[in-house]
């Protein structure tokens, strides 16, 4: 079995049974499963969910992104092998560990393959619920530039790049473009105040304004946690982002829960304690693959200004990157992915045709 073949870079032909649109993210595909499917596997497994739940099948990728673009290797190299299964394996691993320590449950119900979930519908606040514990990457460069007002927290002056902050900061952003909200532009991904939250709750999708108090909390909760996990196994939690939605328990109530994924090397930074200690920063997690882009291509400001991102997608279509790099990547993720949960990370020769198999046999879903 060649390398490509244990590679899943494409992950929105799986013959799954579904009557909508296949939905594709940078990394995930959702299928959505049939009424008839749902409610049989509810039945079968005996989900805690109500029968009537819509079921999705979410199948993880080894693609990498950054900077909003998908990048690729030389020798027809189309995502980083082992990338999907780490990630999958950490995000079960700190959702397990929240729902050990009372936090609050995640979207999923089952996991038939390393690379599958099999969730719940949820709905899901619109914030990306940014938790910072140091100041580095974006928030250094403005604060550099002279910028201390960060999602209406003020920040002392005086700080160094890479150092502690004071206090763990909550930096929302919103997620996806909303419309209507006063002093919120109307674009992906900007900064609003909790402010902001509170006032307009409902137009974040949050079911009551004391459910902004519950999101912080289970924030630092979740933070607190991973974090005193990594710095037992000499890691740095630095920064992350997490996403919250509503699903219906048993009973058929609204709870709020994690979504998306957790503590990952996609959607955090973390850094080697003993190395930071020596003045150094070593990263463990796609920062380091940023870091390498933005000293790999002669205009980093392709990379980091928004307004030339015609010339940005074409720069990650148009340069295939060495497999070496795309190999360093995958020690990162294997390497911290084995650390995190203590097991070694099985890798499959062919993963598409493991999840065909069991999507088939096990839970017949595919003709």
């Amino acid at each position: 079995m060649s390398l490509s073949d244990s590679i899943l870079s494409i992950n929105n032909d799986l013959p799954i049974r579904t009557e909508l649109p296949v939905h594709s993210g940078k990394v995930r595909s959702v299928y959505w499963l049939t009424e008839q499917d749902s409610r049989r596997l509810i039945a079968q497994k005996n989900y805690p969910v109500p029968m009537d739940t819509p079921l999705a099948i979410m199948v993880i990728s080894d693609r990498i992104s950054a900077f909003d673009c998908i990048w690729h290797g030389e020798e027809g190299m189309q995502g980083v092998p082992g990338k999907g299964a780490a990630l999958n394996a950490i995000s079960n691993h700190w959702f397990g560990l929240f729902k050990q320590q009372g936090l609050a449950d995640s979207h999923i119900l089952d996991i038939p393959h390393p690379f599958v979930w099999i969730v719940q519908k949820a709905k899901p606040v619109m914030i990306e619920a940014i938790c910072r514990q140091y100041i580095t990457g974006s928030m250094w460069r403005a604060y550099d530039k002279g910028e201390r007002d960060f999602c209406g927290i003020q920040l002392e002056e005086g700080l160094t790049q890479d150092s502690k902050l004071s206090q763990l900061l909550m930096t929302p952003s919103t997620k996806g473009i909303l419309k209507g909200i006063p002093d919120v532009p109307e674009a992906d991904d900007v900064n609003i105040t909790r402010q902001n939250i509170t006032d307009n709750f409902t137009a974040f999708n949050f079911e009551s304004e004391s459910d902004v108090a519950l999101y912080e909390r289970l924030l630092t909760e979740g933070f607190a946690v991973i974090s005193d996990a990594l710095e037992q196994i000499g890691q740095i939690f630095v920064d992350t982002k997490f996403e919250f939605g509503y699903v219906k328990d048993v009973s058929g109530k609204n709870k709020l829960i994690y979504m998306d994924e957790v503590g990952t090397p996609d959607s955090s930074r973390i850094w080697d304690a003993e190395k930071y200690q020596q003045g150094e920063v070593v990263e463990n997690s796609k920062e380091g693959f940023r870091q390498l882009l933005l000293n790999h291509f002669p205009d980093p400001d392709i990379l980091l200004n928004k307004d030339r991102m015609p010339e940005r997608l074409a720069l990650a279509k148009d340069n295939a990157l060495p497999v070496e790099v795309l190999l360093q990547i995958s020690k990162t993720y294997i390497g911290i992915a084995e650390k995190i949960t203590g097991k070694k990370l099985l890798l499959s020769d062919n993963p598409k045709a493991e999840i065909i198999k069991i999507l088939r046999e096990d839970y017949q879903l595919i003709d």
